[in-house]
Parts: C-alpha cells; sequence; structure tokens
C-alpha cells in the first residue's frame, strides 16, 4: 500500500469511517440521510479488486463449520471469501452456518465489509403457503402479505437477509412450469400482488431481523418465453412490454424492493441480462430504482452461450453496462472486472455505482452496522414452525381454493351418515402438496387430504390409492416419472366407489412437475388417472374431483361429466386442513382464477385480456362459414375463465350504475353496483370491474381488469360495492413508453368474472 493510501486509511479509522475497526463509530452513528456519505468514504479506501468482489456472488459451496476447504474450486473460493471478493452467499442457511461464513469475511478480510444472504423463499421457509399461483387465486392482498411475512420471518431467523422473491413475470401460458410461481397472466391483479408481496417480506423497516430484501424477478419478459419453453426467447412487441410485462415490475419499484433480478431470456434478440434499455433507460433511468440488479444464476456467463458475446470477458463487460450489479455464481465479475478497468475497456464509475447500490441496501438491513443482527439461535427456534405461522398457512390455504362446479350442490359434504370413499395417490401424499420450490422445508411434511378428512369422524371414509403416480424417486433437480402402465390398484378403487355414497377423487400433477425447468407439451393428468377417473365415474356418478396442480390443466371431460370439481393446487404444509374444511363446508370457498383454464392444449396461450382479431365472429352462424378467426375442432372460449370461481352460496349483480355518461378528461368515472347474496351461506365474493377502450390510437384488449372488492355478504344481506376509474385506469402505454389518455367511448363491466358481467357506458372528452 502506498504512503498516501496508508494516510488516507488512517485518518478514515480516526474520523469514524473504518467499518472493521469500531463499529460504533461515527460511520455508523450517523442518522439515515447519511449512509450515502459512509458509502462515499468506504469506497474511498476500497481498491478495484474489492469492488469487484461486492459484485460477487456464490452459491454455498462447503460445509461451513466443518473444516476449510483444502483444494479445487471450493478452496478458491474460500480464500475470496477471506480477501474480501465475495459481497454475498446464496442457500447458505440457518444461524449457526450464517455466522460461521460471516465471521470469515469480518474477521479476516480487510475491510470486514459483511455478506448479504440470499434464498429462495418462494412460498415459505420451513412452513410452506400455497404455491404463489394458488396463493393469487385468493384475490386477498392482506393474506398475501402475511404469507410472504411469515417466510420473511422464518428466513430472517435463520440468518438469511434477502429473497430472490416474488416472481412477478406476467404469463398466459400453462406450458411454462415457472407459472406457478407468479401470480398469474394479468398485469392489474399481478401488480396489486407484487406490491403485497414486496411489503410483506420487507414490512416497513428493512433493519427489522425479522424482514428480508425482496427481488422483483425475472426482468423482464421471462413469461413470455415462446412455446411455453424454460429458458426461451422472448418475442414481443412494445405494448405488450409496457402495458402486459412491465406494470408489476413497476408496481414492486413503488412499494420500495431493493433488488431487482435479470432473466434467462432474450428480449428483442438481447439477453436480458445484457439488456441496457431494460436495465439502465428504463428501471435506474425512468424508474429512477437506487437498489441493486442481481442476474439470475449464472446467466452473465450465458449470454456467451446466446452467442451475444465472444467470452467471459465480454460477457462481464456487456452486464456492467447494462447494468447488472452483482454476478450470481458465473465468477465472470470476480475473474474479468480489474482486468477490464485497468485495460480501459470498462468505465470504473459503472463499478463505483454497483458497488454503491450493494453497499447502500446492506446499510438498510443493518448489517454494515452489525454483521450479526439476524443471528440469535433463541429466535431461529421460537420463529421457525410457531404455531401462528401454521395458522396463517391455514388461512392462506383455504383463501387459494377455487370451486370450479358444484352440479346438484354435492357439496359441501354431510358431517355425518355418509359413506365416502377416497380414491388417488395425491390424496395420501405428503410430499407432493409441498409443492415445487420449497428447498428449506423438510420432505413429507404436508398434512395430506386423507389426514385431514380423518378429523371428520361422523362418516365413514375409505381410501384407495387406485393407482401409483410416481414411478422412482422425487427430486427438486430431477425430472419425475410417472406410472403409466400399472392400473392393479384399479379393481379396489372401483369397489370402493361402488359402496360409496359419494366418491373424492385427487387427481393431478405432482409438486415436482411444475417449477423452473418443468414446461409440458400435454397439460391433462399425467400417467393413468384419467383412466383411474373414467372408471370410478362408471361406477359411481357422486364424484368430487379434488386438483392438485401448479398450473391450468386441461381438465375438458372431468368439467363435462364430473359433477363437483375443486381446484386445490399445491396448498404448501397445511393442505389436508384446508382442503377438508373446504370439502366439509367450515370454511366457504372464494376463490377466483387466476389463469385461464384451455380446454386443450391446442388453446395456449389462452387469455381473458386478448385483442379483437378483423374477423372475431362467426359472419353466418350455421351456414359453415369458415372465413373467421376460429378452430374447426373447438371453439374459442375457454373452458374456465379468468376471474372464475362458485361458492356455497350464490351472488346477484344489479344495478350497474355510473354518475354520468359523458366525462371530461381528467374526471373520476364513479362506478357502482348491488351485490346481493341470494343463496344459503354466507360467503365472500370478489366483486371485479373491467373496461374497455372501443377504439384508440392502437388496438386495446376486449376486456382489462381494473378494479376489485372482496366483499363478505350474509346470507340474504345486499352491499352497494363502489369502484373510481381515473386517468390511471382509463390509460395505456403507446409503443414509445409514454402513457396516454385518449378521448373516446369506454365500456364497463362489472361482475363475478371476467365473462359473465353486467354492461354500462360512457364518453371521455370529445372526439
Amino acid at each position: 500500500m502506498t504512503s498516501t493510501a496508508l494516510l488516507l486509511v488512517s485518518v478514515l479509522i480516526l474520523t469514524g469511517f473504518s467499518i472493521k475497526q469500531d463499529r460504533n463509530m461515527k460511520l455508523n452513528s450517523q442518522p439515515n440521510d447519511s449512509i450515502e456519505a459512509k458509502i462515499d468514504s468506504l469506497l474511498s479506501i476500497m481498491t478495484l479488486e474489492e469492488k469487484a468482489g461486492q459484485m460477487n456472488q456464490y452459491n454455498g459451496f462447503w460445509e461451513v463449520t466443518g473444516p476449510a476447504p483444502k483444494d479445487g474450486d471450493a478452496a478458491l473460493k474460500y480464500e475470496h471469501l477471506r480477501n474480501g471478493r465475495v459481497g454475498s452467499m446464496l442457500t447458505v442457511r440457518g444461524v449457526d452456518q450464517v455466522r460461521a461464513v460471516q465471521e470469515i469475511v469480518v474477521n479476516e478480510s480487510r475491510l470486514g465489509i459483511p455478506l448479504i444472504i440470499g434464498f429462495d423463499v418462494i412460498h415459505g421457509y420451513k412452513t410452506l403457503s400455497p404455491i404463489p399461483l394458488a396463493e393469487a387465486a385468493s384475490w386477498d392482498m392482506e393474506a398475501i402479505r402475511r404469507s410472504a411475512e411469515v417466510g420473511a420471518a422464518e428466513a430472517a431467523a435463520s440468518g438469511i437477509n434477502w429473497t430472490f422473491a416474488p416472481m412477478v413475470d406476467v404469463s398466459r401460458d400453462a406450458r411454462w412450469g415457472r407459472v406457478m410461481e407468479g401470480g398469474g397472466e394479468d398485469p392489474y391483479l399481478g401488480s396489486k400482488i407484487a406490491a403485497a408481496r414486496v411489503k410483506g417480506f420487507q414490512g416497513d423497516d428493512l433493519s427489522n431481523p425479522l424482514t428480508v430484501a425482496a427481488t422483483a424477478k425475472h426482468f423482464a419478459g421471462y413469461g413470455f418465453a415462446e412455446a411455453g419453453r424454460e429458458y426461451n426467447k422472448a418475442d414481443i412487441g412494445m405494448s405488450t412490454l409496457y402495458n402486459m410485462i412491465l406494470p408489476p415490475f413497476k408496481a414492486a419499484e413503488e412499494a420500495g424492493v431493493r433488488t431487482f433480478m435479470t432473466g434467462f431470456n432474450t428480449l428483442d434478440e438481447i439477453p436480458v441480462t445484457g439488456n441496457e434499455f431494460l436495465l439502465r433507460d428504463i428501471l435506474k433511468g425512468k424508474w429512477g430504482f437506487d437498489g441493486f440488479v442481481i442476474s439470475d444464476y449464472a446467466s452473465i456467463e450465458e449470454m456467451v452461450v446466446h452467442g451475444f458475446v465472444k467470452n467471459e470477458k465480454m460477457a462481464a463487460k456487456k452486464a456492467v453496462e447494462a447494468g447488472v450489479d452483482m454476478d450470481m455464481e458465473a465468477y465472470s465479475y470476480v475473474n474479468e472486472i480489474v482486468g477490464l478497468v485497468n485495460e480501459g475497456k470498462l468505465d470504473e464509475s459503472l463499478v463505483d455505482d454497483a458497488v454503491r447500490r450493494i453497499l447502500r441496501v446492506k446499510y438498510e438491513l443493518g448489517l454494515m452496522d452489525d454483521p450479526y443482527r439476524y443471528l440469535d439461535a433463541q429466535r431461529e427456534k421460537e420463529v421457525v414452525g410457531s404455531s401462528s405461522h401454521h395458522e396463517a398457512v391455514l388461512d392462506m390455504a383455504k383463501k387459494s381454493i377455487v370451486l370450479l362446479k358444484n352440479e346438484g350442490n354435492l357439496l359441501p359434504l354431510k358431517k355425518n351418515g355418509q359413506k365416502i370413499a377416497l380414491i388417488g395417490d395425491l390424496a395420501d401424499d405428503k410430499n407432493s402438496p409441498l409443492g415445487s420450490w420449497r428447498i428449506a422445508s423438510d420432505d413429507n411434511t404436508a398434512i395430506s387430504v386423507l389426514e385431514g378428512m380423518q378429523q371428520y369422524k361422523g362418516n365413514k371414509l375409505t381410501f384407495e390409492q387406485g393407482a401409483q403416480l410416481v414411478v422412482g424417486a422425487e427430486s427438486f433437480l430431477t425430472e419425475v416419472r410417472f406410472n403409466t402402465t400399472d392400473k392393479s390398484g384399479f379393481p379396489a378403487a372401483v369397489k370402493a366407489a361402488r359402496n360409496a355414497d359419494v366418491v373424492v377423487m385427487v387427481l393431478g400433477e405432482h409438486g415436482f412437475q411444475s417449477g423452473e425447468g418443468r414446461s409440458r407439451t400435454n397439460l391433462d393428468f399425467p400417467g393413468v388417472q384419467q383412466e383411474l377417473l373414467e372408471e370410478v365415474f362408471a361406477a359411481n356418478k357422486n364424484v368430487v374431483l379434488v386438483l392438485n396442480n401448479g398450473r391450468p390443466l386441461a381438465i375438458d371431460w372431468a368439467a363435462k361429466n364430473i359433477p363437483a370439481i375443486v381446484e386445490a393446487w399445491q396448498l404448501g404444509t397445511q393442505t389436508g386442513n384446508a382442503v377438508a374444511q373446504v370439502l366439509y363446508g367450515h370454511y366457504n370457498p372464494s376463490g377466483k382464477l387466476p389463469m385461464t383454464f384451455p380446454r386443450n392444449i391446442g388453446q395456449t396461450p389462452i387469455y381473458y385480456n386478448h385483442q379483437n382479431t378483423g374477423r372475431p365472429e362467426d359472419p353466418n352462424p350455421g351456414a359453415d362459414m369458415v372465413w373467421w378467426s376460429h378452430y374447426m375442432d373447438v371453439e374459442n372460449t375457454p373452458l374456465y375463465p379468468f376471474g372464475y370461481g362458485l361458492s356455497y352460496t350464490t351472488f346477484k349483480y344489479d344495478n350497474l350504475k355510473l354518475n354520468k355518461e359523458q366525462f371530461e378528461m381528467g374526471g373520476e368515472v364513479q362506478v357502482s353496483v348491488d351485490v346481493a347474496n341470494t343463496g344459503n351461506y354466507d360467503g365472500k365474493e370478489v366483486v371485479q370491474l373491467y373496461i374497455r377502450d372501443l377504439y384508440g390510437s392502437t388496438v386495446r384488449p376486449v376486456r382489462e381488469l381494473k378494479g376489485f372488492e372482496l366483499v363478505d355478504l350474509k346470507k340474504g344481506e345486499k352491499r352497494t360495492v363502489n369502484f373510481t376509474l381515473t386517468e390511471a385506469e382509463l390509460g395505456f402505454f403507446n409503443n414509445q413508453g409514454e402513457y396516454v389518455v385518449e378521448p373516446g367511448e369506454f365500456e364497463v363491466f362489472v361482475g363475478g368474472n371476467s365473462v359473465e358481467t353486467l354492461k354500462a357506458s360512457f364518453m371521455l372528452g370529445k372526439e
């Protein structure tokens, strides 16, 4: 070190700016508004190697509380920890493990800058909530916020500071396995969910040791992977980008999310990890985002495989210039940044900006003041798996269930005097209901549907597997294989059905059949489940089908034949209790679909907010005309539309009113509707408001969700529900990314789903 540098360090120590020598000195005792001054001071004494280190994240690579690695890649990573060349680690969890790795960097590196510890807390940590797509079906933002809060508390109590959630990708294609991780097909609903989850994870004070920093991912377009195939390109126009994809990300940013993650896809033929337009122009430019951006796992290095850059060195340069601040497990930054800057190929000011952003979040988390603030073994013991958390995820699970069909009021089940046959391998499964993306939870810890129903003692319950679903080991890391030949359990299941008053069949996907890398070209029941369903139905028509799945399924046969269908998704730890309470009527289902269900795979991608073609309807019904937009073998309509969901009671919509029919530009449109509970049960209804801008400078969707309210009505009760439409709801983004509100005629639709609605019209401005 030069004499000048030594003098600078001495001065900084004496004036309170050394975080390693004395954490209680001036650096950490100044008010929050001096965080930027602290960062300036720290940056001024950091070497280029240490700056690049802050931009480097490693996956857990050895048993931290055991001996240090002696050779190979692990040994190199260990040395990087000791010399300040690692800014973050992921998948290190548990107070003892995190403390051990934190002590290495704090005590042995020159500046002692603590690590930020990341982890995939997707729908819970140890105590699991429903998968995010299921939570979206609740349309209950407070329950979703609470669910994220539970996951954050358990993760933070285990030493984690940062989650790679929420995934806010809008997706219309159920073939894509990661639809289970998001909020569905609609940008408005997705935006509300994004904000709720960010607030749940981060709370009101990020330095609270029971909160974690959230990540909005994957920026941007990942949910539009072509053909629903994982890691594929996204081929979209500017209108789709601005109006469908970006709104949930903007909502997350406005909710204060502290990090963004890029994706694996290309957008307009440029990998999003190297996309300056997305990261610098929009996110850090127009939106003014001051947190930091992390790549997805090795996505910087993968730009070489894409054919976007020649080598890892150029990948690192492109990523930094585009605006990626931290490299997740690609080694690109730690290997290449120093050389790029020294060779004059990369502006060091871009490196400084990235490091500033990372340090800012570390300060906000309180790590710079106390690297061990998240590390309390007693707190970990008390928080993880607490009874209050189990109560919260059970509440979330019940609210996520959607009743799709209930002919003849087969549900709810009687609590006494019935013979019930419970059939299906998934009914007795304690692992699959946990869903995908639950790497901190323990296998086989879900309450099964069988266990949940066994708590109701008034009926005679008989269980038959029917057929084994999965063949071989169940693993998050490998593809699941299904039984397609063994039907030896069919006769026993059919016999049980014949001897029952009601049959409950639990069928669907395995929990590891959706999630990352789990794309499908069929959306039917895997294995021999469809054959089992048909044989049981032939023996007893009183069948309640309970679906366990991570995506919309094509269940056209079941929808035509089975009298009662319950969409129960993968509901996490409390799955069986939630399903049983709904089946027996202790909880009246109120969920609504966040994604459209197709009639068959050929309709995908299918979504409610599509645009009209120039020939949307049969010009001469009944005349076998072919010159209009349709399929020859199936109708255009979905099996179950977006926003759809029944209740054990019934609701009547009436008296839709607008406060007037002509509005000036900038005026507010007041909408009211009467909703009455006309059935025999108390219940909740998600009242949904949609609009249509009938003509504009770009073609607008046939319907757009612009408001909803969850109302709780006693049987016989009527309530007036009010909405207000402002320019925020009536406008859209043009193809240059400018938000415009145009005069013209609008239609307003209000109802219980995106199809069955009342309609009114109004004029905005002068044409």
